[in-house]
């Protein structure tokens, strides 16, 4: 059973290659090195005791992707990663996100749509949600206008599947909206390389505790929140990876109720800044230098999902705690200093 998993060099997309592959699937990658490394391989390989195909590819180049499909004509599911991921990035080049994020998809899905039946699985955002009106967020809360164009191209990623698979019976999807990803794979083999300044939390506070920033920044701590900061749902990326393999084996084995279906994935539990900050001091051993400063324009105060239907519907459950993802996180940054 050959599976493509688009970026699959990236974060999430190493540790899925991983579940993948020690689940008995043949693994094929695309990934254009933009905002990974190759040798990443060779950690999942030392991992699985397998090295899965891959192939360098810009899927903006159309030609090539035709040309990847007739190569790879028994692809029996995609599970789609490859895409800009950079909130503040977005707003300043929107063109190079609205490309990257949304032809790719749509060359991806023309090609689908050739096979006798296809899967797919995208990899979507919380980030659909906006703040939203009831917490815990559900999958039937309202989608709100975006506050970035990273946060558009999954907007119009989810259109752009349920809108195809309106038309295209052969064509089986799965829109995973993930709250916020952290963590490493326990072997330290594989985890979160962020290139130049890290965009998100946990990568800061790992590199502050090694010394390589002088200070972490806060942003804000007047929040309606019990201490001021805001709130998110941390998912070790280890159980967000299983999440895919259940996803996958959803759609193959015939299991879904329609052909587009949508599943929040996160732990159920929000965590605060500082609550964060204060679990990894205590697995860590090292206190962290950091500062409250100002808020950042389009931070939500608070997301953290209801996982009652992918309990219940995909038999997936979050089994990692945030001091099990941060302590992992920890030894991975460590690793990658020596």
């Amino acid at each position: 059973m050959k599976i493509l998993v688009t970026g699959g060099l990236g974060f999430i997309g190493s540790h899925v290659v991983v579940e993948l592959q020690n689940e008995g699937f043949e693994v094929v990658i695309i990934d254009n090195l933009s905002n990974s490394s190759e040798d990443v391989l060779k950690g999942i390989t030392a991992i699985t005791g397998k090295q899965p195909l891959f192939e360098k590819l810009d899927l903006r180049d159309k030609p090539l992707v035709v040309d990847f499909f007739k190569k790879h004509h028994d692809i029996l599911g995609v599970i789609h990663f490859a895409a800009s991921k950079a909130v503040g990035e977005s707003v300043d080049l929107p063109l190079l996100y609205y490309e990257n994020n949304l032809n790719t998809l749509i060359y991806i899905l023309q090609e689908l749509q050739k096979k006798e039946a296809s899967n797919i699985i995208f990899s979507s955002s919380c980030t659909v949600y906006g703040q939203a009106d009831v917490l815990p967020i559900t999958e039937s809360a309202p989608i709100k206008p975006a506050e970035s164009p990273y946060g558009n191209t999954k907007q119009i990623g989810e259109e752009i599947i349920k809108d195809t698979c309106k038309v295209s019976s052969n064509i089986n999807a799965i829109a995973l909206r993930y709250f916020n990803p952290i963590g490493a794979h326990e072997s330290v083999k594989i985890g979160e390389l962020p290139i130049g300044t890290p965009q998100n939390l946990i990568p800061f506070i790992t590199q502050t505790g090694m010394g390589l920033r002088e200070q972490l920044s806060v942003f804000g701590d007047d929040y309606p929140t019990e201490d001021g900061t805001c709130i998110r749902d941390y998912i070790h990326v280890v159980d967000l990876a299983k999440a895919h393999v259940a996803a996958l084996k959803r759609l193959i084995n015939g299991d879904n109720s329609g052909n587009y279906e949508v599943f929040n994935i996160g732990t159920g539990k929000g965590s605060s800044v500082i609550e964060v900050i204060n679990a990894f001091e205590e697995v860590s051993g090292q206190k962290l230098n950091y500062k409250i400063v100002d808020k950042r324009a389009g931070d939500v105060i608070a997301a953290f999902a209801d996982t009652t239907k992918a309990n219940n519907v995909l038999g997936w459950k979050s089994e990692l705690s945030l001091k099990d993802a941060l302590l992992s996180a920890w030894k991975w940054e460590q690793e990658i200093r020596k």
